[in-house]
Formats: structure tokens, sequence, C-alpha cells
């Protein structure tokens, strides 16, 4: 079965609805959304409401900081964030915020752990930025795949047996063998929100008869995606961004 991997969507329908599009035309079967729905974007409710309707089909989703924040608010979110947050809680009906409550940290599945976060204390939000985070995560789960998100950017990390740790860049359309005499964990990028210098939407699909991971770039509407966003009374960056990738 062919597995759709898509995180950081933060409220950007354009973006989700190509990805979506994009992933069931290259067969994807089965989807796992890694978290944050929400926040940045103008559509909070139509992505939230269509994570929902996925999850009724199947779907796996997890909870993000982002979403965990539309609840609960712990004050460590800027200022800019903090304000599309509670533009968003205005914006979601009960049902939807029910929703976003009962989203679990992390889900087991199989050989595969599935985080918004790093592995080892999910519920600190802390980015898997460089090698010694990704270790820390990998050695904290005894499964041999961790798939995480947060981070914006893709990357790839794997751990062989000796201790060593190999980082890289995937390039998008480009299977990635995930070896089973290592153990990986991987960044999925960002659907709604690349910091990565590509403003195209990325999202990954992994092949459980090979272990092959696949990255993608979708390109989408991002003029439509950054005028929402304004029309909405939002911060400004929150749209400049999306056409820079940052």
């Amino acid at each position: 079965m062919t597995i759709a991997f898509l995180a950081d969507i933060h409220a950007n329908r354009e973006a989700l609805e190509a990805c979506l599009s994009h992933a069931r035309a290259e067969g994807a079967k089965r989807f796992v959304f890694l978290g944050d729905y929400v926040g940045y974007g103008a559509e909070p409710e139509w992505v939230v409401e269509r994570i929902m309707d996925e999850v009724a089909r199947g779907a796996v989703a997890l909870l993000g900081n982002h979403d965990a924040a539309v609840t609960r608010t712990d004050g460590t979110m800027d200022v800019s964030t903090e304000t599309a947050i509670e533009w968003t809680r205005g914006r979601l009906p009960a049902s939807a915020r029910a929703f976003l409550a009962t989203l679990p940290l992390t889900v087991d599945d199989g050989d595969r752990l599935y985080v918004h976060a790093e592995a080892a204390v999910p519920a600190s939000w802390t980015y898997v930025m460089d090698s010694h985070d990704a270790i820390r995560s990998i050695e904290s789960t005894t499964k041999r795949l961790t798939f995480t998100g947060h981070v914006h950017r893709p990357a790839i990390y794997n751990l062989s047996m000796t201790g060593k740790v190999t980082a890289f860049r995937p390039s998008p359309g480009v299977r990635v063998p995930l070896l089973v005499q290592r153990r990986w964990l991987s960044v999925i990028g960002s659907v709604g929100q690349p910091r990565d210098g590509d403003p195209a939407a990325c999202y990954a699909l992994f092949d459980e008869t090979t272990s092959d991971l696949a990255y993608f770039r979708v390109p989408y509407d991002v003029d439509a995606a950054a005028r929402k966003i304004r029309e909405a009374g939002l911060p400004e960056p929150f749209a400049a961004r999306l056409a820079l990738g940052r």
C-alpha cells in the first residue's frame, strides 16, 4: 500500500487540495496527517473539516502545536502567531475544536511512529533541526521508521547499526529506499507553509512493499491563498512569505 504523509497545512486550502489530488493520482491509498492544520492561513474551518472527513474514511491525524493552541494557550508563541490563533478560535465551530482536542500526540503503526515534532518528548514541540535532534528522537522509540513534521523543511536522517548518522535533503520525485539495516527519521516538509525557499507545497509518499519514500513538490495557487490571508486581516508576513517559501 502507498501511504501519503502530509504535515503543516496551516489553513491553506489551495495547497491541501493540490496535494491530496496529486497524491491520489500517484496511487496513495492511505493518508497520514502529521499535525498543524490551523494557524497562519485563512481557511481553518475548511481544512479541519476536510481532515475530519479524511479521518472518517480511514486516515490518521496527529496533533500539532498550532492545533493544541486552539484549545489551550501556553503563551509560547509570538504575537503574530497568537493573533492568528485567536482569529482561528473565532472561526472554528465547536465540532472542529472538539476534533482537534481529541487528536493524539503520537501513533504507532507497525514498525512506524508518527509524531508532529520530535519523538522523545512530543508535547515539548521541539524541532528536529540536525543530526543530534534526530538521534534523540530515533533512540526514544523502538520503531524502525519515524515520520515527523513541524520543521517546514524536508529532511531525512538515518542511523546505522554502528551508530553513524547520515542526513540529507531529499530531491523531489526521487525514491529513497529506507533500508531495513538502518533506522530512519523523515521530516515531511510543509503543505501550506514551506520554509526551504521553494513555495510549492511539499508532501511524501511511502511504499509499504518496497519501503521506498519519495517527496513531491506540488505547485498551487499561491496568489489566491495569500489574497485570502490579506482579506481576513491576518498579519501581512503570513501572506507575503508564501511566494518566497520562507
